[in-house]
Order: C-alpha cells, then sequence, then structure tokens
C-alpha cells in the first residue's frame, strides 16, 4: 500500500457516501465507487467528510461503511476517516476502531466551540494525547467549521504535533496562508508535512499548487480532472494542466453550490454508473428540471471542450 506520509503527493479523493433510494447503504454501490475512484488514479481515499453526509450515519453504520471500502481497497491506497469530534471519548472510540480495520489514518478537524488561538491550540494538544501514534489529518475547513485558524496557529499545532503528517487546506482561497505555511516549512521552522487542497472540487487547485501544495484532497464527480492536473503539474507541463482545469472549471464550480452541490455530484455520479442511487439522506435538497438541464448542458460544454484538448 503507498504510504500516508509527509511526503504524500496526489489526489486523495473524498468519497460520498451511496444510499439506496429508501436511505440504506449501498453497499455494492460503495464497491462500484472505491473501483472507479481508483480507475481514476486517486492516490488515496478519505470517507466519513463533510461531503460523506457522515453526521447522518449511526456510529455502526460509519464502521461497517469503513470496513467495505477497506476491504474493497484491499491495501491498494491509503485510507483516511474523518473522525472530528467535539467529545474526545467517540474521537479515540472510532479512531481506535478504524485504524484496527486498517485505515492510514484519521482527518480532524476543529469543533465550533474553540474560538481564541490559545483554545484552538489547547484543543489540539488533547487531539495529540488522544490519539496517541495514529497518524492524523489536520483540517482547516473554516466555512464548515466556524473557526479561523491563522497561519501562526496552524504552524504551532504542527509544532506541537509529531504524528500530524498531513494538512487540509480548505481556507478559501487562504492562498496566502497556504504559501506562508510552506515557506515555514522550507525554512525549516517546523517539520514539513504534506499540504493537500479542498476548497469544493478544487476550485483554486491550479492556483494552490503554484504556492507549494502537494495535491488535492477534495470531491468532484469527475475526480479524473484533479489528478490529470496534479499528474500535468508534476511533470513541469504548467500550462496544459491550467487548460484542463478549465476545461471542468464551469461544472466544478455549479457543483459547489452551498445547498444542491451534493446532490449534483451524486446526480452525475450514477449518470456515469458509479453509484446505482443519487440519493442523499434526509434532510437534504432534490434537484429541480431546472437544474437537470443545467448540469446536462454543462456536461456538453465540458465534453466538447475537451475534445479539443485531445
Amino acid at each position: 500500500m503507498n504510504q500516508f506520509n509527509r511526503d504524500s503527493k496526489g489526489v486523495y479523493v473524498i468519497a460520498v457516501t451511496p444510499f439506496k433510494d429508501n436511505g440504506d447503504l449501498d453497499l455494492a454501490s460503495t464497491d462500484k465507487m472505491v473501483d472507479f475512484y481508483l480507475e481514476c488514479g486517486a492516490t488515496g481515499l478519505t470517507i466519513l467528510g463533510i461531503m460523506g453526509e457522515a453526521t447522518k450515519l449511526t456510529a455502526e453504520e460509519s464502521k461497517i461503511f469503513v470496513k467495505q471500502v477497506l476491504k474493497r481497497v484491499d491495501k491498494k491506497v491509503p485510507v483516511i476517516v474523518g473522525a472530528s469530534s467535539a467529545g474526545f471519548a467517540p474521537m479515540k472510540e472510532l479512531s481506535d476502531s478504524v485504524m484496527a480495520m486498517g485505515a492510514a489514518g484519521v482527518m480532524i478537524a476543529p469543533p465550533s466551540t474553540v474560538k481564541t488561538d490559545d483554545q484552538i491550540v489547547a484543543y489540539f494538544d488533547m487531539v495529540n494525547q488522544t490519539l496517541g501514534n495514529t497518524p492524523w489529518v489536520l483540517q482547516d475547513h473554516p466555512v464548515s467549521t466556524g473557526v479561523q485558524m491563522t497561519a501562526n496557529v496552524i504552524l504551532k499545532i504542527l509544532k506541537n504535533s509529531p504524528h500530524c503528517l498531513m494538512l487540509k487546506h480548505e481556507d478559501c482561497p487562504g492562498l496566502n496562508k497556504l504559501a506562508a505555511i510552506k515557506a515555514a516549512m522550507d525554512k525549516k521552522e517546523i517539520d514539513p508535512v504534506s499540504i493537500l487542497t479542498g476548497n469544493g472540487g478544487g476550485l483554486f487547485l491550479t492556483e494552490e499548487l503554484m504556492r507549494g501544495a502537494s495535491g488535492a484532497m477534495t470531491g468532484f464527480a469527475y475526480p479524473e480532472m484533479m489528478v490529470s492536473v496534479c499528474s500535468l503539474f508534476e511533470a513541469g507541463e504548467i500550462e496544459k494542466a491550467c487548460d484542463v482545469f478549465d476545461a471542468y472549471l464551469p461544472l466544478a464550480k455549479y457543483e459547489q453550490q452551498s445547498n444542491i452541490g451534493l446532490v449534483v455530484r451524486k446526480y452525475i455520479m450514477a449518470k456515469r454508473g458509479v453509484i446505482a442511487s443519487a440519493a442523499i439522506r434526509k434532510p437534504g435538497p432534490k434537484l429541480s428540471a431546472a437544474d437537470i438541464d443545467d448540469i446536462e448542458r454543462l456536461i456538453r460544454r465540458q465534453t466538447k471542450k475537451l475534445s479539443t484538448l485531445n
């Protein structure tokens, strides 16, 4: 299995959680989804994230889903599991459970209850005590957490966290913050960690790669876009990478609407035959006929534009 470590690069796809039309977990579609992500060239997978509807799963369902994904991945790539929690007991219970199943590490974001710099740093000191030697990812996503972590705070957390191997950078777009963290690593002020970017579907992926990101950790109905862009950047083909990114950008932008974004992603994935149903768990919106018309038009335009790049 490719190792999850401080040098990790590439694309860790944020996976959706497939459901049947009645809301039950769809484990058959889970297998197809894993196969699809691997065929697209994913370096790793991240499950039970925000776009994975983790908060809508029971504790038992979370374990069943993780077990199914790990079984299907079969150690081909690392799997990171979202284990954020305001309480340290459930965080430890889930983390210990998934690590025993074969997960490569867990991802932790701060709870909305921490506001000041000192509170944030103290919280992650407790995370380190709770997780022990478990490798983990620091998630910086203020849009969902409501917690603003400055570059200095993140650097302090990383300095205090020997088993934090990766930063998931999702401050939107936070380009200067990313550059400041990368500069501190280059100056050896802290040990380097992998920096993978989020920002929904990689809306700022090319800019973030130019600022020193190691790759992407986000979701999109066309994960092959992120794989291609990161590979081209790695090969030094920057302009070609930007051309590929631009071809997908209109649909990626549409998929990032705050209300219907996940429904759009699942609709396209069902259309592509990756999952059997586009269902999301209640509560959640549904696509209108006009929404579907938009998506179909954007897919046609994307296909046409991509054909000119080959």
